[in-house]
């Protein structure tokens, strides 16, 4: 085939073959967060031919992300892309071949779903316990299996779960921590290389699950770089589990209408408008150019005055910096956006 000779190392290694690599190339992958892990598990899997990619952020580049989330560079900042349009900008120069789809969006409970239409596997790329309980719910609803994974300072974790065969997310976390009790990449810092490696383990456990390998993991692979110390658990599944003992989806079922969000480890809060839809971002710059600094771009626009600073996304979606807490944020939205 056309792609013996681009994939010819991988389809040379038995556990993939020619049959596998014909199966990546019909796949359908749904990457959530184009940060430090899904940068990296968006690289692997457009170099390794799986045929369709889905990429999904709310977030766009900063300099700080330059630091572990390989696939970005200094242009991208300057330019103030989005994660999701930036990444697919690289990935397209490396595999013409597949189809890759940004999505700039924040992910919910309202638009979940549609987002996993046509999926065969999601990819945990997500900073934050709130999406992944939401992934969940939406993969065990819609029987999608999903790969885990998650890092911070120099451990990290990772797991297949498989609607009907594993345990799910929520057997191994019943207890949700309360927002602000869990340390951050910010806080706690993070070593981009055990990002680096869990991204790696989460995109072979992927082509594992795309190929129908039988070494296809079924517990939770731990690790941590630093101390020298890696384990795997065994982890039950729980009958009484709301999501997957119970078929109770809380989290599927919230975040519909408006709401605000503290992001991981920044002074910022997301505010998402209750009804979606696309903003002329060029009306906004000039209603707000004799505010403040105002540059605009296809994809947001930014906005400054003072200590102020409004991220605002072509869907109504704003990141507020230096908001001290989501009612002020909501006020900076109304007042200089309008809600």
């Amino acid at each position: 085939m056309a792609w013996n000779e681009r994939y010819s190392r991988q389809i040379a290694f038995k556990g993939v073959g020619e049959e596998g690599q014909e199966k990546l190339s019909k796949a359908r992958v749904l990457i959530v967060g184009a940060g430090a892990l899904g940068s990296v598990i968006a690289n692997n899997l457009c170099r390794a031919g799986v045929g369709f990619l889905r990429l999904v952020d709310r977030d766009y580049v900063e300099l700080s992300n330059l630091q572990r989330q390989v696939i970005y560079n200094e242009q991208d900042v300057k330019e103030n892309l989005p994660k999701a349009v930036a990444a697919v900008n690289h990935l397209q120069k490396v595999n013409s071949d597949i189809t890759l789809e940004p999505v700039v969006c924040d992910v919910n409970g309202g638009n979940i779903e549609k987002l996993m239409e046509g999926i065969d596997l999601v990819l945990d790329g997500t900073d934050n316990m709130e999406t992944r309980l939401l992934v969940n719910d939406a993969c065990q609803k819609l029987q999608i299996p999903w790969v885990y994974g998650g890092a911070l300072m120099s451990y990290g974790m990772s797991m297949n779960i498989i609607p009907g065969e594993t345990a799910c997310f929520r057997c191994f976390n019943p207890n949700i921590p309360p927002p602000g009790s869990m340390p951050t990449c910010s806080s706690a810092g993070v070593l981009s290389m055990i990002t680096g490696i869990i991204a790696c383990i989460e995109s072979t456990e992927a082509l594992k699950i795309l190929t129908g390998s039988p070494e296809v993991r079924k517990n939770l692979f731990v690790i941590d770089i630093w101390n020298n110390s890696a384990d795997y658990v065994e982890i039950a599944k729980n009958p009484e589990c709301p999501t997957c003992g119970q078929k109770q989806y809380e989290f599927l079922e919230s975040m519909k209408g408006s709401y605000t969000a503290k992001l991981c480890g920044r002074d910022s809060v997301q505010v998402v408008p209750a009804h979606a839809g696309e903003v002329d971002l060029k009306a906004v710059a000039e209603k707000l150019k004799n505010l403040g600094t105002v540059k605009v771009n296809p994809f947001l626009l930014k906005f400054t005055a003072e200590n102020i600073e409004i991220s605002l996304f072509k869907d109504g979606r704003a990141i507020i910096k230096n908001a001290k807490d989501e009612n002020m944020a909501k006020s900076i939205y109304a007042e200089y956006i309008g809600l």
